[in-house]
């Protein structure tokens, strides 16, 4: 059984910015690109929850690490899914995440759980148990969505897609930046052929390869900075509504 607990605190809006808030915006790009920093600051501005779906990856890897799961047998992590329950809880200073009861915000940030989830990713049968709990979560619109697949095959229909791309070195710097500050640093080498492995994985997969959305608005965020990003797709946002 799979479980997403959405707790949010919005505020009182007329009736004119309820139908705004109905929009399902989705930002896809590979690691680095900025699509974690821009999508939280785009919800908070638009009063929209955020969907990190990346998070939800990284909770099957987690649990397919805890179970001593060879990832490569797809098998054997099939087996794992129906004993598992993912929940996310939604609070104002960032989503919780636990996995059968356990909260593992914190360890399923770590870079194996990043190599792992990029391969777990891969598993047809992880992709298609994950699909209907993303799509629960922003069925009722007013939600802010950043992943890999979403403008593509999770929410096909969204009303705004966003696909942001940087250069190498930059996404390189940028989470060796994060790693250090969250207490993973680790060679600047290493973040590089880490995310070009990632990179490789997810735009060669049989299965929603990393590729933008034809009706995607491509953002490159190699010389702007968050706000100028989230400004840029304000403007994109303001024209559909």
């Amino acid at each position: 059984m799979t479980k997403s607990i959405i707790q949010s605190q919005r505020p009182e809006k007329t009736e004119e910015h309820r139908r705004e808030q109905r929009l399902i915006v989705t930002i896809d790009g590979p690691a680095g690109a900025g699509k974690s920093t821009v999508a939280k600051l785009l919800a908070l501005r638009l009063g929209y929850l955020y969907l990190d779906t990346g998070a939800l990856y990284r909770a099957v890897a987690w649990k397919v690490r805890q179970a001593g799961v060879d990832p490569s047998d797809h098998e054997a992590v099939a087996t794992l899914l129906p004993a598992t329950t993912v929940t996310m809880e939604y609070r104002p200073e960032r989503a919780r995440v636990s996995v059968d009861q356990q909260d593992v915000t914190e360890e399923i940030r770590t870079p194996d759980i990043s190599r792992l989830a990029s391969v777990v990713s891969a598993i047809p049968a992880v992709r298609d148990w994950l699909l209907p709990v993303q799509r629960r979560i922003g069925s009722a619109g007013g939600v802010v969505a950043e992943g890999r697949d979403l403008g593509t095959r999770v929410f096909p229909a969204a009303d705004v897609k966003f696909f942001l791309e940087a250069d190498m070195e930059v996404r390189a710097a940028r989470r060796h930046r994060e790693l250090t500050a969250a207490g993973h640093a680790a060679p600047l080498n290493e973040t590089r052929r880490d995310i070009h492995t990632r990179d490789t994985q997810d735009r060669s997969r049989d299965i929603a390869p990393l590729v933008p959305a034809s009706d995607a608005s491509v953002v490159d965020t190699s010389v702007l900075t968050a706000e100028q990003v989230v400004d840029r797709m304000m403007a994109v946002i303001a024209a559909k509504l």
